[in-house]
């Protein structure tokens, strides 16, 4: 019978999902581009480049093998397939499992019948299956048990190395008077530029929207940053916005590369023993573990679980977040031009600095999650929505991180060169010239005492407050603090 296969814009691979078993000759391939995903939301413009020019790239590809492709342009999903459906009466409609729980309810009510999602090396059952065996769900766990199960960086049965996690080699600042590799810079195409148009935005050079340019770029990970990944993936530099970074996940969140590519060329590499372990180790960490265990989270958590707010955070988001003339702290005022510039800062920024600010401000969950799906390049739901709640703002009490990631301004000083020049002192937790990181720490660990006291992975820090003999002081400056960036004047 033939098919009438839709292929999601984070779907774009032939040898995966529903079109790895597709046949041009009878097969009709529909992709739509919606006025909801497109105008429904403040969406980057870089983003919204990459997403829509990735996906006319991939259409064109396919034409190209032979396939009939119908792109439409509609008000909604629905809506594009509706009119294609009456085009092809008697094709049956398939689809990959989508990637968030709204598309998949969408497209089972309008009668889709779904392949398993294999854009990842973890199915959902297996997931689930894994889930229900733990009384907590540690991503180090799971990480584990993905090594074993995919026989990757194993020898013997034991660990490559001696150890499952060499964490604590890949925490180094960034070097001084260090020449880091040049990024690979991708000129725009007709397809591009055509895109560009339509959204009166112009493309730029960073990101590819190719499988080609996909390959490349992994391609020059691997030569010529995989070696050095390691040490310097939690630093943040002033002089260079990717460092190390492998800058793959765009391509592997829209399906121009699968996990098993980068996978397969990771090992390669450390085969030959140009690569550390520590580097080769904390890479292959991120797509096997973390991102596989996100995913996973993120199905098996379900669909209420993106509202959770549990430490009853209710500040509106911060205006600095969209502006970044509206603060003075030098490491917010780079992180967010960098994001204005390129939709997209590695792991740590969004993190340690980011997060950090909205878990330490009390910014309510949901407005900042929805803040970080528009601006990166490489956010979708299943990505953000895990790790903003519930590792980002601590919203969701625990059920995925034993203790918040919140953090004073040494740990910005420690890791990054952005407090040289800044006026701000993160030494200091009190007075006009005090780091607001480090006295809104200590702020937010008063302010949620009692929920933390019971945790002991917070024992120490909450002892640390006894210790304060400036804490009215600093409770004083909070509040100062607080109204400050409200206004945007801190």
């Amino acid at each position: 019978m033939s098919q009438l296969i839709y292929i999601p814009f984070d779907h774009l691979h032939r040898k995966f999902g529903a079109l790895k078993s597709a046949d041009p000759k009878q097969d009709v391939i529909v992709m739509v581009e919606s006025a909801r995903m497109t105008t429904g939301r403040n969406w980057h413009p870089q983003r919204l480049h990459f997403l829509i020019s990735s996906a006319r790239h991939f259409a064109q590809s396919l034409r190209d093998e032979g396939f009939t492709v119908e792109y439409e342009k509609a008000p909604t999903t629905t809506d594009g397939l509706t009119k294609v459906k009456k085009k092809y009466k008697t094709h049956k409609l398939i689809c990959a499992e989508p990637s968030s729980h709204r598309q998949m309810e969408q497209l089972k009510e309008f009668g889709a019948e779904f392949v398993e999602n294999d854009f990842f090396l973890t199915t959902r059952k297996h997931f689930f299956i894994w889930a229900d065996s733990q009384k907590s769900y540690l991503m180090e766990t799971f990480y584990r048990a993905q090594r074993a199960r995919l026989n990757i960086l194993i020898e013997n049965g034991k660990p490559t190395g001696g150890a499952w996690n060499f964490d604590k080699e890949n925490r180094l600042p960034p070097p001084k008077n260090y020449t880091w590799p040049k990024y690979l810079e991708h000129k725009p195409d007709a397809i591009d530029l055509e895109v560009g148009k339509e959204l009166g935005f112009t493309p730029t050079t960073t990101w590819a929207t190719t499988r080609k340019g996909a390959l490349a770029q992994l391609k020059n990970f691997i030569e010529n940053h995989f070696a050095t990944f390691g040490p310097y993936e939690d630093a943040m530099a002033l002089d260079n916005w990717a460092l190390h970074h492998s800058l793959l996940s765009p391509y592997l969140n829209n399906g121009l590369l699968h996990a098993s590519e980068v996978i397969d060329a990771a090992v390669k590499k450390f085969n030959t023993g140009e690569v550390p372990i520590e580097s080769a180790e904390g890479f292959i960490r991120q797509v096997i573990g973390w991102r596989e265990y996100v995913n996973g989270m993120y199905w098996y958590l379900g669909p209420e679980y993106r509202e959770n707010n549990q430490l009853n955070a209710t500040k509106k988001l911060l205006p600095l977040f969209s502006d970044p003339a509206k603060t003075q702290m030098n490491c917010v005022k780079t992180i967010v031009t960098d994001i204005q510039d390129r939709a997209w800062v590695h792991h740590i920024p969004r993190l340690m600095v980011l997060s950090n600010l909205a878990l330490i401000t009390g910014t309510n969950p949901q407005e900042f999650l929805d803040w970080m799906r528009e601006v990166f390049i490489d956010a979708t739901e299943w990505v953000m929505v895990p790790n903003v709640i519930g590792m980002g703002v601590h919203a969701d009490g625990g059920a995925m991180m034993t203790k918040p990631y919140a953090a004073g301004g040494a740990y910005i000083s420690r890791m990054s060169n952005y407090c040289k020049g800044c006026a701000y002192n993160p030494k200091l937790r009190t007075g006009d010239t005090a780091c607001p990181f480090t006295t809104l720490y200590w702020d937010f660990l008063d302010r949620h005492s009692e929920t933390f006291k019971k945790n002991h992975r917070m024992s120490q820090q909450i002892f640390g407050l006894n210790r304060l003999s400036d804490l009215p002081e600093l409770k004083v400056r909070a509040k100062e603090v607080l109204k400050g960036l409200d206004a945007g004047t801190i």
